[in-house]
């Protein structure tokens, strides 16, 4: 590593000559500047080591971010608590893709380690008003019944991709979003869920075969949309970099009126926060 013109050397300085590993040369520059937080900020930055303050190690977390209110949230809830974040969003067919592009916003804002788009094509089946020609239902009254947006076993796909990135990564920690309160009535968003797919992914991977063990965080599950949003803004989100609507125009304002865009309406509303959306 070069140092820059003028810069004091640390008190672990390399030998002239000395060959050695970028892992111990991290270590050595970090034990010496343990009083410049600033310095460590930018080594650490620089050598893509996660921390939350000078000498402090974070560990690391698989966040599936979609670039709704719900992952971002998700999101700022896992570095709240100590996690360095890895990310993954899918092109899947949807015909909302406009939300991708909320989803780097957000991944920005996150200082995401990494953000992997993974391309799939959820179309040559269809099933689902987000993944055919069908039209999305608009002024609808909401309620637990399952409507045509749900995307047939999208969490399970979603959540199977994070596992094998996960075990590849030696990650055990994976978020997702998932409300079983103010949602839409999807099947793969309920706790029981949850719990049978991290069952799964404990009996089926390597990792956690030689002791492992996984385990997914659903910090949202049974909050109400208006505690989401008002614990996002106590953690300094800005909803305006995210996108909810199924059915947004073609310059990407949100139609206003399907379920999401009305749960998403409804939740700041109860929080008493302005709603940054963009509606047509």
């Amino acid at each position: 590593m070069k140092r820059r013109a003028g810069e004091r050397t640390t008190s672990t300085k390399l030998r002239t000559g000395a060959r050695t590993s970028v892992a111990i040369a991290a270590k050595s520059a970090e034990s010496s500047i343990r009083g410049n937080s600033a310095h460590f900020d930018k080594l650490s930055a620089a050598l893509r080591i996660p921390h939350t303050s000078a000498g402090s190690v974070r560990r690391s977390a698989l966040l599936l971010l979609s670039g709704g209110i719900d992952s971002a949230t998700c999101g700022a809830i896992a570095r709240r608590d100590g996690y360095s974040l890895y990310a993954m969003s899918f092109c899947y067919g949807q015909r909302h893709v406009v939300e991708l592009d909320a989803a780097h916003r957000v991944a920005d804002a996150l200082d995401v380690r990494d953000h992997r788009i993974v391309d799939i094509d959820l179309r040559v089946f269809g099933g689902s008003a987000l993944t055919s020609d069908t039209a999305v239902p608009k002024g609808r009254s909401l309620d637990n019944a399952i409507p045509i947006t749900y995307v047939p076993a999208r969490n399970t796909i979603f959540l199977s991709y994070a596992l094998a990135w996960a075990e590849v990564l030696g990650i055990a920690d994976i978020f997702i979003g998932v409300n079983a309160v103010d949602y839409s009535g999807y099947p793969d968003c309920r706790p029981e869920y949850i719990a049978a797919f991290e069952k799964m992914a404990n009996l089926a991977t390597r990792a956690a075969v030689e002791g492992a063990r996984l385990t997914i965080h659903t910090p949202l599950i049974s909050m109400t949309k208006a505690e989401i949003i008002t614990t996002g803004v106590s953690l300094g989100l800005d909803y305006g970099l995210t996108h909810s609507c199924y059915d947004p125009t073609p310059d990407g304002f949100s139609c206003g009126s399907c379920d999401s865009c009305a749960i998403r309406r409804q939740g700041f509303a109860q929080a008493g926060v302005a709603d940054p959306t963009r509606y047509a």
